[in-house]
């Protein structure tokens, strides 16, 4: 949870940084501001220091372009460079570029290494190794392994910051070695784990279950089997496995099994909102990489794509249209019920294809389950069909002052839903078949079909009901 700075009596207390609705205050940056302009060290340190990094890291955002490095600047070891990770990439990168080369370095350096390999993953190679250089020999090594591994994979997600022993070793070795390790144990642990010499992993113990053995007990007699991941694994299986056995930390293993880190339940927290906003940006036609923060042309052009193809399906489902013109011409009410037909559609089928695209992303829906879902779509769409389109068939009779038309409109209205309920579950199916993205591309193709469907079945049916040629 994020920390919410609250505001202490007397006439130098520092201000709250939030409201009472979470946001930060816009005086609260003012105040930071000022501060920065001033050059003022000793109060910045007082107003931003004992900030959670969190809470730094929406300061930094919510500060104008040239405030933020220079905040960074003079705040120096008060400040916490795991602010870094809770901003947009592009506030992140902006700053990186402000800021010199020494000041990056001691920064990272306090840095866990999941979190370094975060700030550092997205700048690009000149500057990665500009950085990597100028660290300590095992902390460059470190660093660098976990880079080689894949994008979005657990060895790029893991935190190499952890705690192994031999299994021959005592409860009481372990505890000593601990104590005596001082800073240079973990900031935060949950468990112990076991290697052999080559350093494959063997088991864990859980810190509960140490501190409960005698000093004389051997590691191996109380350590456990631990379910494991592999460093090339995807980050969103580690989440999944996560989800599914309620786990709180699992190591991380090479392709030898030897143990190469550690991922923790925050890191996944970070990766399920992250294929979650990823997911929802997709399925408007959105580039998951998009913030707030990029700039006007950045976001016109990523979002040109998929507008352009939705024009070109729009012209085609005109096209349907076109095919009808004299019926049109011979009934003004055909043209003004048209869109209603293909509007109700193709929402019943986005409420349909969203469930079924969630569903594919979590692997609740597969080849096992594909027919019986499919079916339940199809009598969900039949069932609010038949009750759409007598409301639908009413309005439109009494607006019209004839029931043929609302009898057409209904007729059609029960087709084109079951079409949608239809699109929106089959799309998806078809493009993970595949080894396409249903996040991104079901959307223009599901109302694609809802709008050719429905001004098919409207105005064709419609052209038969009346005679109209």
């Amino acid at each position: 949870m994020l920390d919410v700075e609250k505001a202490a009596s007397g006439p130098h207390a520092p201000l709250a940084l939030r409201d009472e609705h979470g946001e930060v205050r816009a005086d609260f940056v003012d105040a930071v501001a000022r501060a920065i302009v001033a050059g003022d060290e000793e109060e910045l340190s007082r107003l931003v220091s004992e900030l959670h990094e969190a809470d730094q890291g929406a300061l930094l955002e919510a500060l104008d372009h040239d405030d933020r490095p220079r905040l960074i600047e003079l705040l120096g070891e008060d400040f916490d460079f795991a602010a870094l990770t809770e901003v947009d990439d592009a506030v992140r990168e902006d700053i990186l570029e402000e800021l010199d080369t020494e000041t990056v370095v001691e920064g990272m350096r306090e840095l866990e290494s999941d979190d370094a390999v975060y700030i550092l993953e997205d700048l690009d190679a000149e500057d990665q190794a500009e950085i990597l250089d100028a660290l300590p020999t095992l902390e460059r090594a470190a660093l660098r392994k976990s880079l080689d591994y894949p994008e979005d994979s657990a060895g790029r997600l893991m935190s190499t910051d952890f705690v192994a022993v031999p299994p021959f070793w005592t409860v009481g070795q372990v505890i000593d070695h601990l104590r005596d390790a001082g800073d240079d144990a973990p900031d935060s642990f949950f468990e112990i784990f076991v290697v052999d010499p080559g350093y494959r992993l063997l088991g864990n113990v859980f810190l509960d279950r140490l501190v409960r053995s005698g000093r004389a007990v051997k590691v191996e007699t109380i350590m456990a089997e631990r379910r494991r991941v592999k460093a090339t694994d995807d980050q969103e299986e580690v989440a999944r496995l996560f989800e599914r056995y309620n786990l709180v930390s699992v190591p991380v293993v090479d392709g030898s099994e030897r143990l190469a880190g550690v991922i923790t339940i925050d890191d996944v927290v970070d990766v399920i909102q992250e294929e979650a906003d990823e997911d929802v940006k997709a399925l408007g036609g959105v580039k998951s990489d998009e913030e707030l923060t990029d700039s006007v042309w950045f976001i016109a052009r990523s979002r040109f794509g998929w507008l352009f193809v939705n024009l070109f399906t729009a012209f085609l489902a005109a096209s349907v249209m076109g095919l009808f013109e004299a019926s049109l011409e011979k009934m003004v009410a055909l043209a003004v019920l048209a869109p209603i037909v293909a509007s109700q559609g193709g929402n019943a089928a986005t409420q349909t294809m969203t469930v079924a695209v969630r569903a594919l992303a979590t692997r609740d829906l597969g080849p096992a389950n594909a027919l019986r879902v499919t079916l339940r779509e199809t009598f969900v769409g039949l069932l609010n069909g038949v009750g759409f389109g007598i409301l639908t068939g009413l309005a439109a009779g009494l607006w019209f002052h004839d029931w043929n038309i609302g009898f057409v409109i209904a007729l059609a209205m029960t087709v084109n839903l079951v079409a949608g309920a239809l699109g929106g579950i089959l799309i998806p199916l078809t493009l993970e078949r595949f080894r396409a993205d249903p996040a991104v591309s079901s959307g223009v193709f599901v109302t694609t079909v809802t709008d050719v469907v429905g001004f098919l079945s409207f105005l064709g049916i419609a052209t038969l009901w009346f005679g109209l040629h």
